[in-house]
């Protein structure tokens, strides 16, 4: 029996657990900024649920063991809520999940006590944001996050964004309902993840730990347009409503899959054990060659009616379960340590790792983020540590192997001069990073605000890293301004240089000069401006000359800026060496106001034609729309007589190619689309 002081020991350790597990709720759902793995989350879930399950005296409904998690703050200091939050219809619960593979035979064995014929669906378990969509009379009505479970954050403009979600559903052989719901899980693709934390590392911005993280904080974007432009995707894999004419779950998804929504294409039947345990070890290889992040597999019961009679606990259905996958980790030694100078002059440490196999790729570097993650983690140059992937794509050191310690090996002093300047660094109270302060003088800094000035998303000039260090090292330019006075003759007189690539680099430079003002202040680097800011501040001040004039405080009246963005501001234009260098450009024929009209048009090669898209595209569709704009096209969502094109790209809605096919429209693939229009380009 268990003594008073065990009990009272009890107490302790449930209510540490509690208070642990909440905060790093706060950290994963709210924040999008987890600081423990999560098989350590579910560490901590499991023994809280033991200790409760051993002293039920201490049971509480507010247990994270019985709650859900949820993507609302409320904890902490009163928040400005931008969404709108609205009542689930049916709960929004979490599964139950396991790393073994016993408590899977374990569920298998308790289906079958209350039905011993049933089958399996086995699927992918997406590792992005849940989300709920209603449909009402074939369009979509609503989008909910997952919320606490019972009620959701209103992301419905956000989500009509999303390149895969139909906004209208596609007529089939099987007649959608008037209304359902349908859920599933919105989450970035590798592609998409590597790119947005490539343009975050240009803008010295934070990376995203793993794609889930960047998901997730992209679908709460108060911007829908940015939202559009994170390339995120959708999976639906749960369709709920009332009297649905569906007696199995994959049933219900092909019905599901046939009016054009995104669903898996990776589901299995299973009829026992076996056939699940294959698929299970089949894609913990597989999962590793796929284009997105997976965790875990989930197993349900097929038969709806068989889901009915289990029924649900207070978190987690009962039909389902979720086994989850280990991340992958390798254990290698520490060589050196490079401290790298980005384009703000921020101080990156490096990792220099001795080669190690890990998730199919060969890691030999890994970020140490900056001087307060060294201290944290205790390194030291010669220790053994361990490096994972966040979301297998970023290489992170996450701990020390202690007893591979060897004598004699120091902790790395992180310098206290630019290791390329020799400026002394200076760091801001509440900031992270050290920085190099000689922004004008500084070789990788001028460089990076070089790359940072010609990227895609700023001034898209046809030039990479080489071709800069080409022109900087032959002394052509000194900074991004001396871009355009360059000339054919001095082209020429670099190695590999022909005239027709002089051309087209030259040609990439005068086409730039048409870049829109808010791209323009984004292209000049202004520290903490991204792109996002630099669209508010054009919004509001219209040209250059009113920004540089503006004061601290009318600066920090604008969406977007804060007293760090107004201080930045304010210090850029109060430099001579800037304002020089502005002149510089405005000579040189760039735009430094907002059009009058706003207008964007490339050509007018389409002549206002209708055009209907359909499919999925390498680009999300908001952004295949307004190209279909800037070059003169209408776009339009359904096919009629009057339609023009039909534009395709992969998985086509089949009515729509029916309808054209039947109209006689001409149906164009992507590549058509883009051969047409690169025609009336540069």
């Amino acid at each position: 029996m268990d003594s008073d002081m065990d009990k009272k020991e009890a107490k302790k350790r449930i209510e540490e657990l509690r208070e642990t597990i909440g905060e790093h709720n706060r950290r994963y759902y709210v924040e999008n900024s987890p600081t423990i793995s999560d098989f350590e989350y579910d560490m901590l879930m499991q023994e809280l649920a033991a200790m409760e399950r051993k002293y039920p005296e201490f049971a509480s409904p507010d247990s994270p063991t019985v709650k859900v998690g949820s993507d609302i703050d409320t904890a902490g200091k009163p928040v400005k809520r931008e969404f709108v939050q609205r009542r689930h219809r049916y709960p929004m619960l979490s599964l139950g999940n396991t790393y073994d593979m016993g408590e899977v035979n374990a569920f298998f064995g308790r289906v079958r006590d209350v039905e011993p014929d049933f089958t399996m669906s086995a699927e992918l378990k997406f590792d992005g944001t849940a989300i709920c969509l209603t449909y009402r009379h074939g369009e979509l009505a609503m989008a909910l996050t997952r919320g606490d479970g019972t009620e959701g954050d209103d992301v419905t403009e956000n989500v009509l964004k999303i390149s895969n979600i139909p906004h209208r559903l596609e007529r089939s052989s099987v007649p959608f309902p008037d209304e359902f719901e349908i859920r599933g899980e919105i989450y970035m693709p590798y592609k998409a993840f590597d790119r947005l934390n490539a343009e975050r590392e240009i803008d010295e911005e934070p990376p995203f730990a793993n794609p889930r993280n960047a998901a997730s904080g992209s679908l709460k974007l108060l911007d829908p347009e940015e939202v559009g432009r994170r390339g995120l995707e959708c999976t639906l894999y749960h369709l709920i409503g009332e009297n649905l004419p569906f007696s199995t779950h994959i049933e219900a998804l092909e019905a599901a899959r046939s009016w054009g929504l995104p669903i898996s294409e990776h589901i299995r039947l299973c009829h026992d054990m076996d056939e699940v345990d294959t698929y299970i070890t089949d894609w913990d290889v597989r999962r590793k060659f796929l284009p997105f992040a997976t965790d875990g597999i989930v197993i349900k019961v097929n038969e709806l009616e068989i889901q009915k009679r289990l029924g649900y606990t207070a978190k987690s259905p009962r039909w389902a379960t979720a086994f989850k996958f280990q991340a992958e980790r390798a254990l290698t030694k520490l060589l050196s340590i490079d401290y790298q100078v980005g384009r703000t002059g921020a101080v990156t440490p490096v990792a220099n790792l001795e080669p190690v196999q890990l998730s199919g790729t060969v890691v030999k570097r890994a970020s140490l983020h900056n001087a307060d993650q060294m201290k944290l983690l205790d390194i030291h140059i010669g220790d053994y540590v361990y490096v994972e992937k966040g979301g297998e794509i970023i290489p992170k050191i996450t701990g020390v192997e202690l007893s591979k310690r060897t004598g004699g090996i120091l902790p790395p002093e992180f310098p206290a001069y630019c290791p390329v300047c020799g400026t002394k660094l200076v760091k801001n109270e509440g900031e992270a990073k050290s920085f190099c302060p000689n922004k004008d003088g500084c070789p990788p800094q001028i460089k990076a605000g070089i790359l940072h000035f010609v990227s895609r998303k700023a001034m898209n000039i046809n030039a990479g890293e080489a071709t800069i260090d080409q022109l900087t090292e032959a002394g052509f330019i000194k900074d991004s301004s001396d871009l355009y006075g360059l000339g054919m003759e001095q082209l020429l007189t670099l190695e590999g240089w022909k005239e027709r690539s002089a051309a087209k680099f030259l040609a990439s430079i005068e086409a730039s000069k048409q870049v829109p003002f808010p791209r323009v202040l984004f292209a000049i680097g202004i520290r903490y401006v991204g792109e996002t800011t630099a669209k508010a501040l054009a919004r509001h001040f219209k040209s250059i000359d009113s920004l540089a004039a503006a004061t601290r405080e009318e600066l920090a009246d604008v969406d977007e800026v804060g007293d760090i963005i107004a201080d930045s501001v304010t210090a850029y234009f109060s430099d001579l060496k800037h304002l020089e260098f502005l002149l510089k450009l405005r000579s040189a024929g760039l735009k430094m106001e907002l059009d009058p009209d706003g207008g964007e048009k490339i050509s007018d090669i389409f002549g206002g034609a209708a055009i209907v898209i359909t499919g999925n595209f390498s680009i999300p569709r908001e952004e295949m729309k307004k190209k279909i704009e800037a070059f003169g096209g209408k776009n339009t969502g359904s096919v009629s007589a009057k339609t023009a094109y039909l534009l395709a790209g992969e998985k086509p809605g089949p009515e729509k190619m029916k309808k054209a096919e039947k109209l006689g429209i001409r149906i164009i693939s992507e590549s058509d689309f883009n051969e047409m229009t690169e025609r009336t380009e540069g």
